[in-house]
């Protein structure tokens, strides 16, 4: 846990591009909070959780986010801290209200001396109506993964949205066919039992055909 500014700084140094560093930094001083860097996590890249009977609140993020991930995942959080400060429950905890602070709160980073180009462009579109999760946004992950950390020899290649329909994948160590698309989850078979799960579109798969 990162209780002052030096704790945080070190673990900023760490996980954030460098030139972001003094931006969250301040936005840590200007509206203190806990902070904590949990292992990875499928459901969620970071959260804010709002207490009532705390007057410091508490963010977390994931440790395996890439530099760009995290931060862009730590003004998400940073924003739901400050619109409950704000308005307390009485806003919607994705809408409007937070939606401005979101925007507010990461224009002064939406420059090509913290962000490359390449993730810049579609996080620039993504930020004209930003979604509960950047997860969401397919055009936006694919950039945002090509700075991923891992053994690439280990680690899936493909987003399962790339593949074709009735492709044959691997997903955490079982086998799927990929079925038909719903919304932001794809229909998948899993091959050695027959059953059916509706899987992520951005879950990263290791296609077999």
């Amino acid at each position: 846990m990162s209780t002052n500014s030096s704790e945080l700084l070190l673990v900023f140094q760490k996980h954030l591009p460098e030139n972001a560093i003094p931006y969250c930094v301040q936005l840590w001083e200007e509206s203190p909070f806990h902070f904590f860097v949990k292992p990875p996590r499928n459901s969620k890249l970071g959260d804010f959780r709002y207490r009532k009977d705390r007057t410091i609140q508490t963010i977390t993020l994931n440790s395996d986010l890439n530099p760009y991930q995290f931060l862009l995942t730590y003004i998400h959080e940073v924003a739901h801290l400050r619109a409950f400060a704000r308005y307390g429950t009485n806003h919607a905890p994705h809408g409007s209200e937070w939606k401005t602070l979101f925007k507010l709160l990461l224009e002064p980073l939406l420059h090509e001396s913290v962000f490359p180009r390449d993730i810049l462009v579609p996080l620039k579109l993504h930020m004209k109506n930003p979604s509960a999760s950047s997860a969401r946004d397919l055009f936006l992950m694919k950039e945002m993964s090509k700075y991923d950390v891992g053994n690439p020899t280990t680690q899936p290649s493909f987003f399962l949205a790339d593949l074709a329909p009735h492709t044959h994948f691997e997903l955490g160590g079982r086998k799927f066919k990929k079925g038909e698309t719903r919304r932001t989850r794809i229909l998948c078979e899993e091959v050695d039992t027959g059953k059916k799960f509706l899987v992520s579109r951005l879950a990263k798969v290791i296609r077999l055909n």
